[in-house]
């Protein structure tokens, strides 16, 4: 399921598309938004998808040695342990996954070069020359070499990162996020589910998705206000040499404050300073967790700061543990 995190990664990247195209509506910000958000979880099953047509370009691959004119005997009876493996048999037979390939268009059929580096790298895993050589066979080995395929082919993969950027500029950006989307599917798969549990897109789709459109709209109308709260408490510091991420993370961040009465303020401050470290300087994480702890502090003591429910859980201002 996409994380909280992710989507506050997102409205930060929408506001910063916003600032640079001064001609375009909340409205319309906010639906490119929602496509944004939507591209990320289609290509993770573009992902599931590439398990299935690997398999077939190992079939194929084996069935052209049996039909060579002199095959040895390990041409005609070749190790077939990689083609047998029952977590990419579940992939293969998943209803919801083929549905969302047909939805989605999904077809790799054009790219059997592409197919065929990426199995040259899967056999040259030492995870995979250590499975192909044991005889044993459990559904714990299957699902270890697909996680192992998935962190070390997959999501370090040039070729893949190069391939989806050319059909998606974003998906460059979404990639980690859409491949972790799909180790969470396969990590609570077991060996007897002929049905596979695909996850939602959303835990609470009708909730997240008000709280990424709350949060893009309202940091965007309320923006004079909270840079004017930012402008200060800056101290001798002048505003226009604050880097813009820094500044619309802590926009985002004072929106979530004193406008989610249900969001804890450590929660808030813990992912938006992480978001900083990421995002932003080298330094942007501690000047943010400063300056956003001075000015919560303020707030409470102003008595703007209205937290309910499980927004007064961690209710304290604690300094982020770095």
């Amino acid at each position: 399921m996409i994380s909280r995190r992710y989507l506050r990664i997102k409205v930060m990247q929408a506001i910063y598309a916003k600032n640079y195209n001064t001609e375009e509506d909340i409205v319309a910000g906010e639906k490119k938004l929602d496509r944004s958000i939507q591209q990320c979880y289609e290509l993770s099953f573009y992902f599931f998808s590439l398990f299935p047509i690997i398999k077939l370009y190992v079939e194929n691959k084996l069935e052209d040695r049996k039909n060579k004119n002199f095959p040895t005997e390990l041409d005609l009876n070749p190790n077939t342990k990689f083609i047998q493996n029952a977590v990419i048999q579940q992939i293969e037979d998943s209803i919801v996954l083929k549905k969302k390939w047909n939805q989605y268009k999904i077809n790799w059929y054009q790219e059997k070069d592409l197919i065929a580096k990426i199995f040259t790298e899967i056999s040259e895993l030492p995870e995979y020359q250590t499975y192909m050589q044991t005889a044993e066979t459990s559904y714990k080995t299957d699902k270890e070499l697909v996680l192992a395929i998935i962190e070390k082919v997959i999501a370090p993969s040039t070729l893949l990162h190069w391939y989806f950027e050319e059909k998606n500029l974003h998906w460059f950006n979404d990639y980690n996020d859409a491949l972790l989307l799909t180790v969470q599917n396969i990590v609570y798969w077991k060996s007897k589910q002929e049905q596979v549990p695909i996850q939602a897109m959303f835990k609470d789709p009708e909730a997240d998705a008000a709280f990424y459109k709350n949060l893009y709209r309202k940091t965007i109308i309320n923006g004079k206000e909270y840079l004017a709260i930012i402008d200060a408490k800056l101290d001798n510091w002048e505003v226009d040499r604050i880097i813009e991420t820094d500044m619309i993370i802590m926009k985002m961040a004072l929106c979530e404050i004193m406008e989610f009465s249900e969001i804890p303020i450590k929660v808030t401050m813990n992912e938006y300073i992480d978001i900083a470290k990421s995002y932003g300087s080298l330094k942007s994480g501690t000047f943010i967790n400063g300056l956003l702890d001075k000015i919560a502090e303020d707030l409470r003591q102003a008595g703007k700061i209205n937290k309910q429910g499980l927004g007064l859980i961690n209710k304290s201002l604690n300094q982020h543990n770095d």
